[in-house]
């Protein structure tokens, strides 16, 4: 894949956050989500790329636009095939209560380089660099934890575990804190919290608990770029979850999904931020336009980049705000 391709994408999670970004707050997580979506769809089109969307907002009976299997990008003959799995609002809850860290995200790798992730939960583990292959699912959380202090050079009561704050991490959270590791309780936005793993300033050592299988893909898909590390197994809620895994040919419930097998080959990754977080800054606006920051990633040199933006809105096309 072209390496200017992971800067056009930015084009694509700009316009979702600056779209989003005008709901923040509002209450309504339905309309955030909503013109992040149509902001999105409409900015592919200015691409040249023959994508399919592989993670987006669900299958075609259950999404109008951005579903599994869509088509997207302009998509002439000699226009490179990518599949996309994309969040344009990662934090829908985050968004609509002016929280932080809320994003909009799309990863891009070769054809079949993804896991096609059915909607149901994944239990997930992170780490950034410092710790890559020393995290285990089939361990528990103390013993992960151990790991991880060890190969980082501190103590387990120098580690900050970050959590989805759920009923169903009760048990996880009172282990963790037996551990005597520290945690930070997050509402949402697990993405951005295996992110920010990665980065010291985040203050964020390991993502741990149970969240989203195709948000799992997407954290994935963006330690790759980085030299991070996730581990992830499906823990479908019903039969008729198991059914679509059958489905999309996953066949062992109790695998345990390595970093490499979640998102393969070479990877991008765009995010742009809707609401200011651990390592991106959300959109501000001023009068006839608006900053935004975003960061761009590659797997195969592992460049980070950051990208601050300033659109002035009558000179761009028409994104939805």
């Amino acid at each position: 894949m072209d390496r200017n391709l992971a800067l056009e994408f930015v084009r694509v999670t700009e316009a979702a956050a600056l779209s989003s970004a005008r709901l923040m707050g509002r209450g309504d997580e339905k309309a955030a989500d909503q013109a992040a979506v149509d902001a999105m769809r409409q900015a592919f089109d200015t691409l040249a790329i023959r994508g399919e969307i592989v993670i987006g907002e669900g299958e075609r009976d259950e999404a109008p636009m951005l579903y599994i299997g869509e088509k997207v990008g302009r998509a002439t003959g000699d226009d490179v095939a990518v599949d996309i799995a994309c969040d344009p609002l990662e934090g829908t809850t985050i968004c609509a209560t002016g929280g932080p860290n809320s994003i909009s995200v799309i990863a891009i790798a070769e054809k079949g380089n993804f896991l096609n992730a059915p909607d149901t939960y994944m239990e997930k583990i992170a780490v950034g660099p410092g710790a890559r292959g020393a995290i285990d699912l089939n361990k528990t959380p103390t013993e992960n934890l151990r790991a991880v202090a060890d190969a980082k050079g501190v103590y387990v009561e120098d580690l900050t575990v970050v959590i989805l704050d759920r009923p169903r991490h009760e048990a996880l959270i009172k282990e963790v804190r037996a551990s005597g590791a520290r945690i930070k309780l997050i509402g949402d936005g697990d993405v951005a919290a295996a992110i920010s793993t990665c980065f010291e300033d985040s203050g964020v050592d390991v993502l741990m608990g149970t969240g989203g299988a195709p948000e799992g893909v997407i954290g994935a898909a963006a330690l790759r770029c980085v030299g991070g590390d996730f581990q992830g197994r499906l823990k479908p809620r019903s039969q008729d979850e198991v059914d679509r895994a059958l489905k999309m040919g996953i066949t062992d419930m109790n695998k345990v999904w390595k970093i490499d097998e979640l998102a393969k080959g070479d990877v991008m990754f765009a995010a742009t931020g809707v609401t200011t977080g651990d390592f991106l800054k959300g959109v501000r606006f001023f009068a006839g336009g608006a900053k935004t920051q975003s960061i761009v990633m590659r797997s195969k040199s592992g460049t980070v980049r950051y990208l601050d933006a300033i659109h002035h809105f009558q000179r761009k096309p028409n994104y939805g705000w």
